[in-house]
């Protein structure tokens, strides 16, 4: 019996994560069909379309669009997290640890990528021709 608290708690961990991300996707996909059935039905029986379910239907996918200010929101976003790695690389160092011995923290290196990853979304804001 001892030997399967190991394998239990490895199912249990990656479960509870396949199950976070998979059980959203699922059920929306799922409510997604549910939908178009309804719609196609409707249209098999020749009822006409209200332009208020038209409008709702086109507006999840009008939403994923890029535009200008999205952009340059994830781009702040992600210089904001690139900058707070940078400052808790640079906390750390300065408190003199002696576990890393005087090398430079990792950390900086590694807050390199979301800044620039922020420095990309900022430019691209300028060139996005999608304005809301």
């Amino acid at each position: 019996m001892e030997d399967f608290i190991p394998i239990f708690a490895i199912f249990a961990v990656f479960g509870t994560i396949t199950a976070i991300i998979v059980g959203p996707t699922w059920l929306k996909s799922r409510e997604k069909r549910e939908v178009q059935a309804t719609v196609r039905h409707a249209i098999d029986k020749g009822q006409d379309l209200p332009p208020d379910l038209i409008d709702a239907l086109t507006r999840d996918v009008a939403s994923k669009l890029p535009s200008r200010s999205r952009d340059l929101r994830r781009g702040v976003i992600w210089l904001a997290v690139g900058i707070g790695i940078a400052a808790f690389g640079i906390v750390t160092d300065l408190g003199g640890n002696s576990w890393n011995d005087g090398v430079d923290s990792g950390l900086l290196g590694i807050a390199c990528i979301p800044t620039v990853i922020g420095l990309a979304f900022i430019v691209l804001s300028f060139f996005n021709p999608n304005k809301e």
